[in-house]
């Protein structure tokens, strides 16, 4: 792909705006639909359902369910957490919040910000296919949502309180791949108590990092792909 050709970045005021189907370029940020808190399988029960599933459907995810599975996954769920920061749906060493969701959708790369429940544009048009590992085409291609965890390192020099370990580098990738963990966990759990399929895995982390234009700090780790599963 030649990105200076087809890849072009944003302006600042351009982002997605929500219909009850999907998701459509506005000149104005998005905030997402308020999640929705009940509703839904039992914890238990979607655990008993939780898979990994890779034939997705291109079906488009609605708006209520796009937002719903953001917030789960890591969204805001208290205004005051350790130390006075917003608390999340995912525990993070220090609280240092330092996974960031880069949100793909057949429209664009976004990023979602927790905060203000929103998603904030990064990357234009249909970039699904450069998710694969080393720029290999496979489900994630297709599906209406893909997830690109990136965590950030010098957030942890910002915390708010500083764990053990917590600037050695050994011990960073410890606490950023169990945080992603987690946070892939709600998501697998948020698609199994409402039907969708879900699949964590690997992806080109070299050429996302060139694509999301990620300072050093910054480290491209995993990718979920999220939606209906496909017929047959």
């Amino acid at each position: 792909m030649n990105r200076r050709t087809f890849v072009k970045i944003l302006p600042a005021v351009t982002v997605l705006a929500g219909t009850t189907t999907g998701l459509a370029q506005e000149t104005q940020p998005v905030k997402l639909l308020k999640p929705e808190t009940d509703g839904g399988a039992s914890v238990l029960a979607a655990l008993l359902a939780r898979r990994t599933t890779r034939n997705i459907s291109d079906k488009p995810l609605p708006l209520q369910m796009l937002s719903n599975l953001l917030w789960a996954a890591f969204g805001v769920n208290r205004e005051s957490g350790p130390h006075g920061i917003p608390g999340r749906t995912a525990a993070t060493a220090s609280n240092s919040q330092e996974i960031d969701l880069y949100v793909v959708l057949p429209e664009g790369i976004y990023l979602y910000d927790a905060v203000k429940h929103r998603l904030v544009p990064v990357v234009s048009g249909d970039q699904r296919g450069q998710l694969g590992a080393r720029g290999r085409r496979n489900a994630a291609a297709n599906a209406p949502l893909n997830i690109v965890f990136v965590a950030d390192i010098a957030r942890y020099k910002t915390a708010p309180f500083q764990e053990p370990g917590l600037r050695d580098p050994d011990i960073q990738k410890s606490y950023y791949n169990i945080a992603t963990g987690l946070i892939a966990g709600n998501v697998y759990l948020y698609a199994a108590s409402v039907g969708l399929a879900a699949w964590f895995h690997n992806c080109d982390k070299k050429g996302l990092t060139a694509l999301l234009r990620l300072r050093p700090e910054q480290r491209v780790l995993y990718t979920q792909t999220v939606g209906y599963p496909a017929e047959g």
